[in-house]
């Protein structure tokens, strides 16, 4: 099991008893689909039952790959499901890789966490992905948090696609931000962990 201890929280694999919490987190009514691409459809239930099926089935086969593409967000002293980590191709052939981040309970939002998180994701995957040479994320411009998030751990803003996204019938920017390897190692020269 991939675990990877922080100072208020544990990244690790996802379990079957995280699967109900889950469940009740992707339902559309909850905050956090606010601000975490608002501008795509909410799951209907059918869609949240079938993805909650598959990742059933992807725990019980425990055919992971070597370098994850997702770990659960809990805390460190409870294990409590807090959110999750990801990670997607861009361009697979030029190894070109984006992540992501969701922290469910907006009581865990400007705290902390998610800078916390995506720095110890930030790490693993360079420290596991030798081809790794860069990590980039996508955003937009009403969401202040993972913008902040970004800045603080070092990455650029390299990317405005202007108004290229309507939440609630207002158009914002599509962001992207990316951080290299070489600026990643140069900011944490000892690794993430110790700059909590």
């Amino acid at each position: 099991m991939t675990k990877i201890i922080g100072k208020r929280l544990t990244l690790r694999d996802m379990a079957l008893s995280d699967l109900e919490v889950l469940r009740g987190w992707m339902q559309p009514h909850h905050e956090w689909h606010k601000t975490d691409g608002p501008y795509y459809a909410k799951p209907t239930t059918d869609q949240i039952d079938q993805s909650i099926d598959k990742l059933t089935q992807f725990i019980k086969e425990n055919n992971l790959p070597d370098v994850r593409q997702r770990l659960v967000v809990v805390n460190s002293s409870s294990d409590k499901l807090m959110g999750m980590v990801t990670r997607y191709w861009i361009s697979k052939e030029t190894n070109w890789a984006a992540i992501g981040i969701s922290i469910y309970d907006p009581e865990h939002w400007g705290k902390g966490y998610g800078y916390e998180a995506l720095g110890l994701w930030c790490q693993y995957l360079f420290d596991h992905e030798p081809k790794f040479v860069r990590l980039d994320y996508r955003t937009w411009s009403g969401n202040i948090g993972m913008m902040k998030v970004g800045e603080q751990l070092g990455f650029t803003k390299e990317a405005v696609f202007r108004m290229a996204r309507i939440v609630e019938g207002k158009y914002y920017d599509g962001l992207g931000y990316g951080v290299l390897r070489t600026e990643w190692e140069e900011q944490y020269p000892v690794g993430f962990s110790a700059a909590l």
